[in-house]
Protein backbone atom coordinates (compact mmCIF):
# COMPACT_ATOMS: atom_id res chain seq x y z
CA UNK A 1 0.00 0.00 0.00
CA UNK A 2 1.40 3.37 -1.01
CA UNK A 3 1.76 5.91 1.82
CA UNK A 4 -0.62 8.85 1.82
CA UNK A 5 1.53 11.84 0.82
CA UNK A 6 -1.01 14.20 2.39
CA UNK A 7 -0.52 12.79 5.90
CA UNK A 8 1.94 14.72 8.12
CA UNK A 9 5.30 13.09 8.69
CA UNK A 10 5.33 11.23 12.00
CA UNK A 11 8.05 11.92 14.57
CA UNK A 12 9.70 8.50 14.71
CA UNK A 13 11.74 8.08 17.88
CA UNK A 14 15.39 7.18 17.67
CA UNK A 15 17.81 7.35 20.59
CA UNK A 16 19.87 10.56 20.12
CA UNK A 17 23.30 8.95 19.75
CA UNK A 18 24.71 12.26 18.50
CA UNK A 19 24.08 13.73 21.97
CA UNK A 20 25.59 10.91 24.05
CA UNK A 21 28.78 12.89 24.66
CA UNK A 22 26.70 15.75 26.11
CA UNK A 23 25.69 13.56 29.06
CA UNK A 24 29.17 13.25 30.55
CA UNK A 25 29.53 16.78 31.99
CA UNK A 26 25.96 17.06 33.24
CA UNK A 27 25.82 17.41 37.06
CA UNK A 28 23.54 15.48 39.37
CA UNK A 29 22.56 18.63 41.24
CA UNK A 30 19.96 21.37 40.72
CA UNK A 31 19.95 23.92 37.95
CA UNK A 32 18.79 24.82 34.45
CA UNK A 33 19.62 23.03 31.20
CA UNK A 34 19.29 24.22 27.61
CA UNK A 35 18.83 22.23 24.40
CA UNK A 36 20.51 24.15 21.55
CA UNK A 37 19.84 23.72 17.84
CA UNK A 38 21.70 25.29 14.94
CA UNK A 39 20.81 28.81 16.12
CA UNK A 40 22.88 30.08 19.05
CA UNK A 41 20.45 32.92 19.73
CA UNK A 42 17.23 30.85 19.79
CA UNK A 43 17.33 27.74 22.01
CA UNK A 44 15.05 24.81 21.37
CA UNK A 45 14.09 24.12 24.99
CA UNK A 46 14.92 25.34 28.50
CA UNK A 47 14.16 23.23 31.55
CA UNK A 48 15.01 22.92 35.22
CA UNK A 49 15.51 20.09 37.69
CA UNK A 50 16.92 19.24 41.09
CA UNK A 51 18.99 16.65 39.21
CA UNK A 52 20.02 17.96 35.80
CA UNK A 53 21.60 14.75 34.57
CA UNK A 54 18.61 12.59 35.48
CA UNK A 55 16.13 14.99 33.89
CA UNK A 56 18.05 15.28 30.61
CA UNK A 57 18.29 11.48 30.40
CA UNK A 58 14.51 11.35 30.79
CA UNK A 59 14.22 13.61 27.73
CA UNK A 60 16.38 11.14 25.81
CA UNK A 61 13.82 8.40 26.47
CA UNK A 62 10.75 10.48 25.60
CA UNK A 63 9.29 9.35 22.28
CA UNK A 64 7.07 12.44 22.00
CA UNK A 65 10.19 14.63 21.99
CA UNK A 66 11.77 12.97 18.95
CA UNK A 67 11.49 16.10 16.81
CA UNK A 68 13.29 18.27 19.37
CA UNK A 69 15.99 15.66 19.98
CA UNK A 70 16.74 15.39 16.26
CA UNK A 71 17.22 19.15 16.03
CA UNK A 72 19.40 19.40 19.16
CA UNK A 73 23.13 19.90 18.54
CA UNK A 74 24.38 20.45 22.08
CA UNK A 75 23.20 20.81 25.68
CA UNK A 76 24.40 23.44 28.14
CA UNK A 77 23.58 23.91 31.82
CA UNK A 78 23.77 26.40 34.71
CA UNK A 79 24.00 25.05 38.24
CA UNK A 80 22.02 26.65 41.08
CA UNK A 81 22.12 26.31 44.86
CA UNK A 82 18.73 24.65 44.96
CA UNK A 83 15.27 24.26 43.51
CA UNK A 84 14.20 27.87 44.11
CA UNK A 85 17.11 29.25 42.10
CA UNK A 86 16.40 26.78 39.32
CA UNK A 87 12.73 27.80 39.15
CA UNK A 88 13.57 31.51 39.03
CA UNK A 89 16.32 31.16 36.44
CA UNK A 90 14.23 28.90 34.18
CA UNK A 91 11.34 31.39 34.17
CA UNK A 92 13.69 34.30 33.48
CA UNK A 93 15.51 32.59 30.60
CA UNK A 94 12.32 31.39 28.93
CA UNK A 95 10.92 34.92 28.86
CA UNK A 96 14.20 36.35 27.60
CA UNK A 97 14.98 33.74 24.94
CA UNK A 98 11.55 32.38 23.92
CA UNK A 99 12.63 28.77 23.19
CA UNK A 100 10.85 27.03 20.35
CA UNK A 101 9.54 24.04 22.33
CA UNK A 102 8.58 25.76 25.61
CA UNK A 103 4.87 26.40 25.82
CA UNK A 104 4.75 27.67 29.43
CA UNK A 105 6.14 30.62 31.36
CA UNK A 106 5.90 33.12 28.53
CA UNK A 107 4.92 36.64 29.45
CA UNK A 108 1.21 37.37 29.04
CA UNK A 109 0.64 40.85 27.63
CA UNK A 110 -3.03 40.69 28.65
CA UNK A 111 -2.43 39.73 32.30
CA UNK A 112 -5.29 40.91 34.47
CA UNK A 113 -6.93 40.48 37.88
CA UNK A 114 -10.24 41.08 39.61
CA UNK A 115 -10.24 44.36 41.55
CA UNK A 116 -12.59 45.05 44.45
CA UNK A 117 -13.33 48.71 45.15
CA UNK A 118 -16.29 50.05 47.12
CA UNK A 119 -17.99 46.65 46.88
CA UNK A 120 -17.77 46.72 43.06
CA UNK A 121 -15.69 44.32 40.96
CA UNK A 122 -13.79 45.48 37.89
CA UNK A 123 -11.12 43.95 35.65
CA UNK A 124 -7.67 45.46 36.26
CA UNK A 125 -4.87 45.09 33.71
CA UNK A 126 -1.20 44.76 34.64
CA UNK A 127 -0.22 47.06 31.77
CA UNK A 128 -2.15 49.88 33.47
CA UNK A 129 -1.38 49.45 37.18
CA UNK A 130 1.41 47.82 39.18
CA UNK A 131 0.01 44.60 40.62
CA UNK A 132 2.95 44.34 43.03
CA UNK A 133 1.87 47.34 45.11
CA UNK A 134 -1.88 47.74 44.36
CA UNK A 135 -4.18 46.38 47.10
CA UNK A 136 -7.51 44.57 46.67
CA UNK A 137 -6.51 42.55 43.61
CA UNK A 138 -7.60 38.93 43.26
CA UNK A 139 -6.40 36.18 40.94
CA UNK A 140 -4.00 36.28 38.02
CA UNK A 141 -5.58 35.64 34.63
CA UNK A 142 -4.16 35.41 31.12
CA UNK A 143 -6.90 37.63 29.71
CA UNK A 144 -10.18 39.40 30.43
CA UNK A 145 -12.28 36.42 29.33
CA UNK A 146 -10.58 34.13 31.86
CA UNK A 147 -11.11 36.68 34.64
CA UNK A 148 -14.83 36.98 33.84
CA UNK A 149 -15.23 33.21 33.71
CA UNK A 150 -13.72 32.95 37.19
CA UNK A 151 -16.00 35.70 38.48
CA UNK A 152 -19.03 33.82 37.07
CA UNK A 153 -17.86 30.61 38.74
CA UNK A 154 -17.53 32.41 42.09
CA UNK A 155 -20.97 33.95 41.66
CA UNK A 156 -22.51 30.56 40.85
CA UNK A 157 -20.87 28.87 43.82
CA UNK A 158 -21.84 31.56 46.32
CA UNK A 159 -25.21 32.67 44.84
CA UNK A 160 -23.95 36.17 44.12
CA UNK A 161 -25.87 38.47 41.82
CA UNK A 162 -24.59 38.81 38.24
CA UNK A 163 -26.22 42.22 38.04
CA UNK A 164 -24.56 43.55 41.19
CA UNK A 165 -21.24 42.19 39.95
CA UNK A 166 -21.61 43.93 36.60
CA UNK A 167 -21.60 40.67 34.64
CA UNK A 168 -25.18 41.18 33.39
CA UNK A 169 -27.30 44.29 33.08
CA UNK A 170 -29.66 44.51 36.06
CA UNK A 171 -33.31 45.12 35.05
CA UNK A 172 -34.68 48.32 36.59
CA UNK A 173 -36.92 47.67 39.60
CA UNK A 174 -36.94 43.90 39.11
CA UNK A 175 -35.04 40.89 40.35
CA UNK A 176 -32.52 39.33 38.03
CA UNK A 177 -33.37 36.18 36.10
CA UNK A 178 -31.02 34.05 38.20
CA UNK A 179 -32.98 34.95 41.35
CA UNK A 180 -36.04 33.17 39.91
CA UNK A 181 -33.82 30.11 39.43
CA UNK A 182 -32.58 30.39 43.04
CA UNK A 183 -29.06 30.97 41.79
CA UNK A 184 -28.94 34.49 43.26
CA UNK A 185 -29.59 35.20 46.95
CA UNK A 186 -31.56 38.33 46.12
CA UNK A 187 -29.22 41.30 46.47
CA UNK A 188 -30.84 42.63 43.29
CA UNK A 189 -34.31 42.87 44.86
CA UNK A 190 -33.65 43.56 48.53
CA UNK A 191 -34.01 40.01 49.84
CA UNK A 192 -30.33 40.20 50.72
CA UNK A 193 -28.81 43.52 51.78
CA UNK A 194 -26.03 45.15 49.79
CA UNK A 195 -23.78 44.79 52.84
CA UNK A 196 -24.44 41.05 53.13
CA UNK A 197 -23.74 40.59 49.41
CA UNK A 198 -20.51 42.60 49.68
CA UNK A 199 -19.30 40.57 52.67
CA UNK A 200 -19.95 37.27 50.91
CA UNK A 201 -18.20 38.55 47.79
CA UNK A 202 -15.17 39.65 49.79
CA UNK A 203 -14.97 36.30 51.59
CA UNK A 204 -15.28 34.39 48.31
CA UNK A 205 -12.46 36.39 46.72
CA UNK A 206 -10.11 36.19 49.68
CA UNK A 207 -8.45 32.93 48.64
CA UNK A 208 -7.43 34.63 45.37
CA UNK A 209 -5.93 37.74 46.98
CA UNK A 210 -2.66 38.97 45.44
CA UNK A 211 -0.19 39.79 48.20
CA UNK A 212 1.40 43.20 47.86
CA UNK A 213 5.19 43.34 47.96
CA UNK A 214 5.89 43.47 51.73
CA UNK A 215 9.25 45.26 51.66
CA UNK A 216 10.39 48.82 51.06
CA UNK A 217 12.74 47.82 48.24
CA UNK A 218 14.98 45.00 47.06
CA UNK A 219 15.64 41.89 49.13
CA UNK A 220 18.01 38.95 48.80
CA UNK A 221 16.77 35.42 49.50
CA UNK A 222 19.62 33.21 50.65
CA UNK A 223 19.61 29.64 49.35
CA UNK A 224 22.27 27.22 50.55
CA UNK A 225 22.94 24.04 48.57
CA UNK A 226 25.41 21.23 49.11
CA UNK A 227 28.22 23.00 47.28
CA UNK A 228 26.81 26.40 46.33
CA UNK A 229 25.26 29.37 48.14
CA UNK A 230 23.27 31.95 46.21
CA UNK A 231 21.46 35.18 46.99
CA UNK A 232 18.39 35.65 44.79
CA UNK A 233 17.71 39.38 44.41
CA UNK A 234 14.00 40.26 44.22
CA UNK A 235 12.09 43.52 43.92
CA UNK A 236 8.29 43.77 43.66
CA UNK A 237 8.13 40.00 43.04
CA UNK A 238 10.46 40.49 40.06
CA UNK A 239 13.57 38.30 39.90
CA UNK A 240 16.60 40.47 39.12
CA UNK A 241 19.22 37.70 39.25
CA UNK A 242 21.37 35.64 41.59
CA UNK A 243 24.80 36.38 43.04
CA UNK A 244 27.36 34.55 45.14
CA UNK A 245 27.69 37.25 47.80
CA UNK A 246 25.81 40.32 48.95
CA UNK A 247 28.45 42.74 47.67
CA UNK A 248 27.62 41.60 44.12
CA UNK A 249 23.93 42.37 44.67
CA UNK A 250 24.70 46.08 44.20
CA UNK A 251 24.86 45.62 40.42
CA UNK A 252 21.32 44.20 40.28
CA UNK A 253 19.41 47.47 40.49
CA UNK A 254 17.20 47.56 37.40
CA UNK A 255 13.53 48.18 38.17
CA UNK A 256 10.85 45.75 37.07
CA UNK A 257 9.39 46.67 33.69
CA UNK A 258 6.19 44.69 34.37
CA UNK A 259 4.52 42.53 37.00
CA UNK A 260 6.08 39.08 36.78
CA UNK A 261 3.26 36.60 37.45
CA UNK A 262 5.62 33.62 37.32
CA UNK A 263 7.99 35.23 39.82
CA UNK A 264 5.05 35.96 42.09
CA UNK A 265 3.79 32.37 41.94
CA UNK A 266 7.27 30.96 42.60
CA UNK A 267 8.20 33.36 45.40
CA UNK A 268 5.08 34.33 47.31
CA UNK A 269 4.55 31.20 49.41
CA UNK A 270 8.21 30.54 50.43
CA UNK A 271 8.88 34.23 51.05
CA UNK A 272 5.81 34.82 53.22
CA UNK A 273 6.34 31.50 55.04
CA UNK A 274 9.93 32.44 55.89
CA UNK A 275 11.38 29.36 54.23
CA UNK A 276 14.60 31.24 53.33
CA UNK A 277 16.70 33.86 55.13
CA UNK A 278 15.80 37.31 53.76
CA UNK A 279 18.16 40.27 53.71
CA UNK A 280 16.73 43.70 52.91
CA UNK A 281 19.03 45.57 50.54
CA UNK A 282 19.71 49.32 50.35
Amino acid sequence: MMPNRLEPELDIYQYPEHLRACLAPLPKGPGVYVFHGQSESLPLYIGKSVNIRSRVMAHFRAQDEAKMLRQTRRISFIETAGELGALLLEAQLIKQQQPLFNKRLRRSKQLCALRLQADAVTIAHAKEIDFAVTPHLYGLFANRHAALEKLRAIADEHRLCYGKLGIDKLPAGRACFRYSLRKCAGACCGVESAQEHALRLSAALEQLRITCWPFAGRVALEEQGETLRQYHVIHNWFYLGSVGNLAQAERLQSAASHFDSDGYKILCKPLIAGDYPIIELP
